[in-house]
């Protein structure tokens, strides 16, 4: 574009004044009583001189047309902007008069022009690396997404809790990587603290995305408490959607409705981070160009090691700290687990073991996520394998000795005034459990009314028994609960953490509390594999 700028002098010019002008331009004669000149780009390049320090050389010399001045400084500021800006179908839209394809290939930016818009598409999660790069390479951004000052909230809010150590902690290790990332906090060790002090400090708009429309209440509630946010909060979900300076929407409605909302948001969370990388939540990241992110998660490692896609839209881990620490420092209640091996009667041994050959004989060494797989493909061992391996779990589900095991407990629990809550991964085995003990019964087929009233009338006793399977694993609030019994999982360690953590929240009277987890655990069948597996250093 500099090869076709020329600019004008009049009168007489020294020879060292002609030679200063010839090592950033050609001499192209006289016309008209000036003399006339013509930019060399590769006389620019190899002097390392910008449009405007043509300008700035220019306004040296006496006789140089000020206009011609004033229009190289126009495009010297032409050239040194690029604009960015959200278009009507979502996506990130980057046009500048410079040549920016290399710069982006550098960078690591492989995005398509649009001929039509003279511009470079993105996702939109990409604003803020976008616009880290141009304000490095000394680029003017003119930012059509979040204008300055546009998008802080109506007054600067005030945050009301005090952190504690760890929480402070956290925060100022994800300000330091960039207002982005992760923190991984054990179950009631208050991350969404954490996150409510981060929005008052950032003072902007706010989207909170959460997994339940329990959440979403529970952290209006939470927000409200520790800030003086009155006001300013919306729920987003179902027929309610009440967009506001801070909103609060579940995974599903923002997943819906990511694409209207994504403009008005440039502080993004992320509660129960761990969700993130199935394939619709995700978008909401990937189609949100909010530059300050920060996920939250007991555990946010995935057992199908899908957890890095979590950080490529959020950001890295930037702080975690484990349960063993926080019950040393005396955040969280002191704990113990305890494994209680049962075996299986002589008959359900026999014909255990005898499936478990059969299963090996067909599986093969594969695992059983490849197993699955095959079985989908048409595989005839894979799908009788599953067949076995359904069976063998429903020797271990209805073990006799397992279920007069958790009894056993219960019952002594019970005589010590514990309130105990037993976990459990499948419907038909809390039921049967929930008959021997006398225990309020919790899982998915309950509608929400009857989930919260068994929620509540267990909240109230001060001595008793819920059976919840994995409905109970996340947003599960009992301060008091100080039993558990873990009857049936799975390997993952976010799975145990959850349910060890519905244990250790403090007592809310401010009594000293301590902690058991009980896992009863079939000796010889795959439960010790999998206690062994989600145990690993979950507990250190």
């Amino acid at each position: 574009m500099t090869s076709n700028i020329t600019f004008r002098v009049k009168g007489w010019l020294g020879n060292d004044e002609f030679r200063e002008l010839l090592r950033i331009a050609d001499y192209l004669g006289s016309d008209r009583g000036y003399r006339v000149f013509r930019l060399n780009p590769a006389k620019l390049r190899s002097e390392g001189l910008s449009l405007s320090d043509v300008a700035e050389i220019l306004r040296g010399v006496k006789g140089v047309d000020p206009r011609d001045v004033e229009a190289i400084e126009r495009l010297a500021e032409e050239l040194s902007t690029v604009t960015i800006e959200l278009g009507g179908d979502g996506h990130l839209y980057v046009s500048s008069r410079a040549y920016l394809k290399e710069m982006l290939r550098e960078a690591g930016f492989m995005l398509p022009y649009d001929r039509d818009r003279r511009a470079y598409k993105a996702l939109p999660m990409l604003y803020g690396d976008l616009v880290d790069l141009f304000t490095r390479r000394g680029f003017r951004v003119e930012d059509k997404v979040f204008p300055a000052n546009v998008h802080l909230l109506p007054r600067q809010l005030s945050f009301k809790g005090q952190l504690r150590d760890y929480q402070e902690e956290a925060l100022k290790a994800w300000e330091e990587k960039g207002r982005r990332g992760v923190i991984a906090l054990p179950t009631g060790a208050g991350k969404t603290v954490v996150a409510i002090a981060a929005m008052a400090r950032l003072n902007t708009w706010t989207l909170i995305v959460v997994y339940t429309r329990d959440h979403v209440k529970q952290w209006i509630n939470a927000i409200r408490r520790f800030t003086d946010a009155e006001g300013l909060v919306g729920a987003y979900y179902g027929e309610e959607k009440r967009l506001a300076p801070i909103t609060v929407a579940t995974y599903q409605t923002a997943y819906r409705r990511i694409r209207e909302l994504a403009r008005y948001f440039k502080f993004l969370v992320f509660d129960e981070a761990h969700h993130i990388p199935a394939d619709k939540f995700k978008e909401i990241a990937q189609w949100s160009p909010a530059p300050y992110r920060l996920g939250l998660s007991a555990t946010p490692e995935r057992e199908d090691g899908r957890h890095e896609e979590i950080f490529r839209v959020v950001g890295p881990v930037v702080y975690t700290i484990d349960p063993g620490e926080l019950s040393r420092r005396g955040y969280l209640a002191p704990f113990v687990v305890r494994r209680v091996k049962v075996e299986l009667g002589r008959d359900e041994k026999k014909r255990y073991d005898e499936l478990r050959r059969r299963f090996q004989a067909l599986a093969r060494g594969r695992s059983f996520d490849e197993l699955l797989a095959a079985a989908k493909q048409g595989d005839e061992a894979a799908v009788e394998a599953l067949r076995i391996h359904a069976q063998m779990r429903e020797i271990i589900q209805g073990s006799e000795a397992k279920l007069k095991e958790v009894e056993r407990i219960v019952k002594e629990e019970l005589a010590r005034g514990s309130k105990i809550i037993v976990f459990t991964q499948y419907k038909s085995q809390a039921e049967e459990i929930a008959r021997r003990v006398g225990g309020l019964l919790l899982h998915g087929s309950l509608d929400k009314r009857l989930r919260d009233a068994v929620l509540e009338k267990f909240r109230r006793l001060k001595s008793g028994v819920l059976v919840v399977t994995t409905v109970g694993d996340e947003g599960l609030d009992i301060p008091d609960a100080n039993v558990g019994v873990l009857v049936s999982g799975t390997g993952s360690r976010r799975q145990f953490v959850q349910r060890l953590g519905r244990l250790l929240r403090p007592s809310p009277d401010g009594g000293k509390k301590r902690a058991i987890l009980y896992e009863v655990v079939a000796a010889g069948t795959s439960e010790e594999y999998q206690s062994r597996k989600r145990r690993g250093l979950a507990i250190s």
